[in-house]
């Protein structure tokens, strides 16, 4: 590429002196048996100085791009060598979220029981993927924030790290986001050996960069989920690697969380518990919180009283939504575990809830999606958004048209998480009287304002009843 354009007599002198090129006295031109009249050289009031400015490509790595579409993805990482070499780089700006959760009442920290999803769908990375939104017609969608206090995104990549468009919408409701690094199989006991089973500096390289990238991508933490056996040296450091990563989190990212999933034991055995005890117990200590295996039962719940001590918040109750394995409910009987821990007092912690959209017919996902957590709505405390202005359309980030100020802008589906906007509290609200009355909102994706969809508000109200609120 050729860059040329006038420039004075003394600026051209300047650049050929900077080049280290003749007398940066004069700026004469010098050919071979010619000699340029000096009179002319006077006469000019500017000269033509050429450039070549020189260009090699220089592509980003496939983990930014899909390869279909070469639109900008959202990324994982699978390997111990790929995050130790991870930097944040300029191209990984599509990445980064918008900022942090908007400030919510009550706060996380208030110690109430809280509920977690962890959403585990088809391996990861589907449409969410897309940072710029992508044509899905029938994509999963979650609006039941005001329900839930953390957002999981889970996968079996090695370092999972939250899609933006997650995080943004959470965020947005107050809820914080956290990835995942797993661990799996002999693979993942030989990852374990390289980081753990050596000195410090080795496990502390690792959690600095599992650090720097959620203060990067502004996400909020990580569930720490080691689901193989290790040596005794490196189930010995463990702890100071929990320990470690909890504190230097909790510097970087406000509010930053560190949990850590039921799996290995203080022997360095791959032996799920079902609960809090004296073989676990270690983990808990040395991070935020403890995220139980599903196959529990009362009497699990029972023991864990006293384990947990002042701690019972900090206790996450699993619960496998498919149901897998002996479990106390799951699909459409959640609400029966849900029942259980919180007759005790603890945190839920929901593993898969997109259930209803995995298993069940796409073309009622809205409605088993309403009638899933309407179910459990007895047990799930809310938080309200207190953090000023409030505004909201109620758009769900997708639709069959894009709407802008009640302007049609374009037809055709459309899905993109970072632009779902504050969703209200999905509910029934049955009047007082005889039972003829009930209040009931839906999202409403026929008609738009602005965006892709809005709230519809429908049911019955006798003459008699005079105001109706619904929150």
């Amino acid at each position: 590429m050729e860059a040329a354009g006038p420039v004075t007599r003394t600026a051209a002198r300047r650049r050929i002196a900077a080049a280290g090129i003749g007398d940066p006295g004069g700026a004469r031109e010098r050919r071979p048996g010619r000699r340029r009249p000096r009179r002319r050289i006077e006469e000019d009031q500017e000269a033509v100085f050429r450039e070549v400015v020189s260009f090699t490509p220089n592509p980003l790595p496939d983990r930014y791009y899909d390869k279909d579409t070469t639109k900008p993805i959202s990324f994982y990482l699978s390997s111990l060598e790929e995050l130790l070499a991870w930097t944040p780089d300029v191209e990984e700006g599509f990445n980064v979220a918008l900022g942090p959760p908007e400030c919510r009442q009550p706060p996380l920290s208030s110690g109430r029981p809280r509920t977690l999803i962890c959403h585990d769908m088809m391996g990861g990375y589907l449409d969410d993927k897309f940072i710029q939104g992508s044509a899905a017609q029938t994509p999963y969608s979650f609006y039941h924030w005001q329900y839930i206090d953390i957002f999981v995104y889970f996968s079996h990549h090695t370092v999972t790290i939250p899609p933006v468009g997650w995080t943004n919408a959470a965020h947005r409701h107050g809820v914080c986001v956290l990835g995942t690094f797993i661990t799996e199989w002999k693979k993942g006991e030989q990852l374990c050996e390289a980081f753990l089973a050596g000195d410090e500096r080795s496990h502390q390289a690792v959690a600095d960069q599992l650090v720097l990238m959620a203060q990067f991508f502004r996400f909020d933490g990580w569930l720490i989920n080691i689901e193989n056996s290790l040596s005794l040296a490196a189930v010995g450091n463990l702890p100071h690697f929990l320990r470690y990563l909890t504190a230097r989190l909790h510097q970087q990212v406000p509010r930053g969380l560190v949990l850590w999933y039921d799996s290995v034991v203080s022997s360095g055995q791959l032996k799920w518990q079902d609960e809090l005890n004296e073989q676990n117990r270690v983990f808990f200590d040395s991070c935020d919180g403890f995220f139980t295996n599903y196959n529990w039962r009362e009497e699990h719940l029972e023991r864990m009283l006293g384990q947990a001590g002042e701690r019972l918040a900090d206790v996450y109750v699993g619960v496998d939504v498919f149901a897998r394995g002996s479990v106390v409910g799951g699909r459409f009987d959640t609400d029966k575990s849900l029942e259980l821990i919180r007759k005790h007092g603890f945190s839920a912690a929901l593993f898969a809830p997109g259930w209803v959209y995995e298993c069940l017919e796409k073309a009622d996902f809205f409605q088993n999606q309403d009638k899933f957590w309407s179910l459990l709505e007895h047990y799930l405390p809310t938080h309200s958004i207190c953090s000023l202005p409030f505004v909201t359309s109620f758009c769900l980030g997708m639709g069959t048209r894009r709407v802008c100020y009640g302007q049609e802008e374009a037809v055709g589906p459309w899905y993109h998480p970072s632009a779902q906007e504050i969703q209200p509290l999905f509910g029934e609200h049955r009047l007082e009287g005889d039972g003829r009355g009930w209040v009931k909102t839906h999202c409403c994706l026929a008609d738009a304002w602005n965006g892709g969809s809005s709230l519809l508000i429908r049911g019955v109200i006798p003459p008699e009843v005079g105001n109706v609120a619904v929150r």
